[in-house]
């Protein structure tokens, strides 16, 4: 709507007829104007400006609002021709992990094995004799040696500190020799159920484990204080307040994350909405909802059916092509899912259901099948990553939701070929292949795995290329999505996945104010220019909570 229409539709919203005895007009209103707004909507595009009211609600679509109001009781808020959409949610992050991340040894972008060499030597030196060297973020596609680290090249820079450093997929860490023998790892310890221990040809350990494996050597790093893990906490949400998300659906947290989160929300130190996920251990957290605030979920448990694609420990219907003696690890067993979803049933609780390769993805759609469960449901693959074209189909028809992250693909397809071979990637992030088949999609980052940006995020969805614009044999150009396709995957994907899509999503009369705000228009941009635009304003509930400069 626009011109006069608008102004109607906000006097038949806010006013009454003039001596009528109706109420007055609110306290205080925001708007909104000075920029291109998307709502997110398909029969509005763009309106000139949004009113909101002091209790966060969008009440009316436009950049005006009465003469008769006092000028007291109007915020306006010029967005300087920056572009509004319908606020950005990360549909499959780690809040706490991106809050660690900025706390410890960063690996992240560490360009090949000499890179990693020279930081850890670097940490080493400004560590206490004996003291515990850890880091995370770390992967090697497209490291010049071709490999994962192992122990013998951390071994020359720390040979007394032991060092434990996990992958940016947190599915497999290496550990230095010094690390290997304090977890009591040797040539006799035996895979753990669901892990690995990679040897080399004499049978002994080379520092790499793998998912439940990495619980051996884990067990030497020191849990956070609580003073560190409710700041890393509070620092994620910081971190992604300026990054332009106004939301985060948090898989994996710990149970003991419920109330701090809880207490952080109330002290006004979160600044984004949260939809957790939490291990199993944080059971009665989700089925009582505990600890839930006005911006908080707790109904949602997050399971493992298998690891992860870059590590192997993906669980495929067919041997890895680069490693044909494994098929990956199956970290829930078929009976033990079918049982898990029983009690969810029962206790009205979300899955959020970890798999990566076909047969992970395989036995959930059986088990839910056989269960006989429908969409109302509203349970989640996590990953959804690589399925079996017979298998695409099915997500949708039995109303599963795909949460899915764009910046996988252009990151694994860059080693998914050596791993599957060029036939298996046709079912390889097959987003389109999903919404073809009318299945629900959510999008995320997997931070901190990813960066964790929403640009980078929605490139990936619409170039399905690398960051620096190239591709390569088996990427599956036409599994791109449409700009409304990839804006719906970060807005109205989430809400509806988190149960939220009468408040969230869209632009609309009645809905919560969540705006991100961003410097270019995503939706008219060229592809290489979408990862130049940057964050410029997040509101949420109609608050500004972070703001650039």
């Amino acid at each position: 709507m626009r011109g006069s229409l608008l102004m109607g539709a906000i006097a038949s919203v806010l006013l009454s007829a003039c001596g009528s005895g109706a109420p007055d007009a609110p306290k205080s209103v925001t708007v909104f104007h000075g920029g291109k707004i998307y709502t997110g909507q398909p029969d509005s595009k763009t309106v000139p400006g949004v009113v909101v009211d002091s209790k966060g609600r969008i009440l009316a679509l436009d950049a005006n609002v009465p003469a008769s109001w006092s000028v007291e009781n109007v915020n306006m808020v010029n967005l300087n021709g920056a572009v509004m959409y319908p606020g950005f949610v990360d549909g499959h992050a780690h809040l706490g992990g991106i809050g660690q991340r900025e706390m410890m040894l960063n690996l992240e972008g560490t360009a090949s094995i000499n890179a990693l060499i020279v930081e850890v030597g670097g940490e080493v030196n400004e560590t206490a004799a004996g003291e515990m060297v850890f880091g995370r973020g770390w992967i090697e596609t497209g490291w010049p040696e071709g490999r994962m680290p192992r122990a013998a090249d951390l071994d020359g820079v720390s040979p007394d500190n032991p060092v434990i450093l996990v992958r940016a997929d947190g599915h497999a860490l290496v550990a230095n020799s010094a690390a290997l023998k304090a977890a009591g790892i040797n040539r006799d310890t035996k895979n753990p159920v669901g892990g690995a221990i990679e040897r080399d040809r004499d049978g002994n350990a080379t520092g790499i484990l793998i998912d439940n494996a990495m619980g051996l050597a884990m067990q030497l790093v020191a849990k956070p204080s609580e003073a560190q893990a409710v700041a890393a906490l509070e620092k994620g949400g910081e971190v992604y307040a300026a990054r332009g998300w106004t939301g985060m659906h948090n898989m994996s947290a710990a149970p003991a994350d419920a109330p701090r989160l809880e207490a952080l929300d109330a002290a006004g130190r979160m600044p984004i909405r949260l939809h957790n996920a939490y291990d199993v251990e944080g059971w009665e957290v989700a089925q009582w909802r505990q600890h839930e605030t006005d911006t908080i979920q707790n109904r949602a448990i997050k399971i493992y059916m298998d690891g992860a694609l870059g590590s192997r420990g993906a669980l495929l219907t067919r041997p890895y092509s680069d490693r044909p003696e494994t098929s990956g690890l199956a970290l829930t067993q078929p009976d033990a899912l079918a049982d898990l979803m029983t009690r969810a049933d029962t206790g009205d609780v979300q899955l959020a259901m970890h798999a990566i390769g076909d047969l992970a993805n395989r036995r959930i759609l059986d088990a839910y099948e056989t269960a006989g469960f429908g969409a109302d449901k509203r349970w989640r693959i996590e990953h959804t990553q690589i399925l079996h074209p017979d298998d695409i189909g099915r997500v949708g028809a039995l109303g599963l939701i795909a949460s899915m992250q764009p910046s996988h693909a252009i990151g694994d397809l860059k080693f998914a070929p050596a791993r599957l071979g060029q036939k298996r990637l046709a079912g390889a992030y097959a987003w389109q292949s999903l919404l073809d088949t009318d299945a629900r999609l959510v999008g995320g980052s997997d931070a901190p795995v990813e960066v964790g940006s929403p640009m980078i995020e929605f490139y990936a969805a619409v170039a399905r290329k690398g960051l620096d614009g190239t591709s390569g044999e088996g990427w599956h150009p036409e599994q791109a999505l449409t700009r409304e396709q990839a804006l719906a995957l970060f807005t109205s994907g989430p809400a509806y996945a988190s149960f939220q899509e009468k408040d969230l999503g869209t632009i609309a009369v009645g809905k919560l104010a969540d705006f991100s705000v961003f410097s270019g228009d995503l939706m008219t941009l060229p592809e290489a220019d979408l990862l130049t635009v940057t964050p410029v304003m997040t509101i949420v509930g109609g608050e500004v909570v972070w703001r650039a400069n």
